[in-house]
């Protein structure tokens, strides 16, 4: 209605014109600004694009960088690595073959003693058969009579009593502080075992002199009806089981120490006393090691010279009786090697005494290993 009215007045006309050339100008002027704006948006995102392009390209060679960085650091990581394990490995071979030339040279040490006192020994074996040597028992160095009999049983004598005397007051020690004793009993008593191994074996030899050898003569000689001086066997053999008591006692306590408990209280839980527990099962399971103790006992009593020299008597004849003196093969070497080396072979004499005393000994200790085998043997066959 306004329209019309307005186009049917000339006033009206020229208002409408007025404002159709400014809607005019406006509309042009909104699409220019529009079409600046557009190509101002198109401006900037191709400018957005190509920073997105260089942004993916300096990542993808960032990456790129990073990956061979990586790449690089692994390569050296692992090279050092390689190093260090081959380093390592190198240490690990050196030591496990140092180790093995050390077990070596140890055990080829005895081989090595023993080839040394056969080769010193020669001259005596080259004049003198090896029988006559072994059972013959006239001993005149100056006259070149070499018979060692005499001092093979001695020595067999002293070792065979000191054993006999110490094995059983060994293991039934060690029963006791290891079963029945009260902790302070056995901690008053360790102790006092481990100062007995420690005590020099010239201090037992001036026990022996000072106390066996006056009991001896005085009271045991007597009492089994015959005459001795004292310095005898059973003197030699009582200082001696005192000697390699400690070694004995010490290792049948380890021994007994490894029987497992479940095993004692099961057969306690069965009714089985003490004493039959130990009799029945920890005796039969400890058995292996007690003989072990034994050996290595018996052993260490095969060697001792200096306390064993102090009360045998160190007479070159055979024995009859405990209560006779003997000549044990230490107390001969240590006795007369470095003196009347004068007298011919009188060296090589000696020397295969210790080549005969290192043979005793190596064969017992070979015999313990047979014997210790066949009762392991025997214990696991039979349960």
């Amino acid at each position: 209605r306004r329209s019309r009215r307005w186009t049917q007045e000339p006033a009206g006309l020229e208002l409408l014109g007025v404002i159709l050339r400014r809607s005019r100008r406006i509309s042009w002027i909104n699409l220019l600004a529009r079409l600046l704006s557009g190509l101002k948006n198109l401006e900037i995102l191709r400018l957005q694009a190509q920073n997105d392009e260089k942004q993916a390209q300096n990542d993808g060679l960032r990456a790129q960088n990073d990956f061979r960085a990586t790449y690089i650091e692994n390569i050296t990581l692992e090279k050092n690595m390689m190093t260090i394990v081959k380093k390592r490995l190198f240490i690990d071979r050196c030591g496990e073959r140092g180790m093995w030339l050390l077990v070596m040279a140890s055990s080829l040490i005895v081989v090595f003693m023993v080839v040394a006192l056969y080769l010193r020994s020669r001259p005596i074996l080259d004049m003198t058969p090896l029988n006559q040597l072994l059972f013959g028992q006239s001993w005149h160095p100056s006259r070149g009579e070499f018979g060692f009999l005499t001092f093979l049983v001695g020595t067999l004598w002293v070792t065979l009593v000191a054993v006999t005397i110490a094995i059983p007051v060994c293991i039934f020690t060690s029963i006791y502080l290891v079963e029945y004793a009260p902790r302070w009993v056995r901690d008053a008593v360790n102790p006092l075992i481990d100062i007995l191994a420690g005590i020099p074996s010239v201090v037992f030899g001036m026990w022996g002199v000072l106390v066996i050898v006056p009991l001896v003569s005085t009271y045991l000689a007597p009492m089994f009806g015959t005459w001795s001086s004292g310095y005898s066997i059973l003197s030699g053999g009582i200082v001696l089981a005192v000697m390699i008591s400690p070694v004995i006692i010490h290792i049948v306590i380890e021994v007994l120490n490894t029987i497992p408990r479940p095993l004692k209280e099961a057969s306690l839980a069965l009714g089985a006393t003490k004493w039959e527990t130990i009799k029945h099962v920890v005796l039969k399971r400890a058995m292996p090691g007690m003989i072990a103790a034994s050996v290595l006992g018996l052993s260490r009593a095969f060697g001792e010279t200096i306390a064993v020299m102090m009360v045998v008597g160190n007479m070159a004849r055979l024995p009859a009786s405990i209560f006779d003196p003997a000549y044990p093969l230490p107390a001969l070497i240590a006795n007369n090697y470095g003196e009347m080396m004068s007298i011919p072979h009188y060296d090589a004499a000696l020397l295969f005494a210790a080549l005969l005393l290192l043979c005793i000994v190596l064969y017992f200790n070979i015999v313990s290993r047979m014997i210790l085998g066949a009762t392991k043997w025997s214990s696991y066959y039979h349960g």
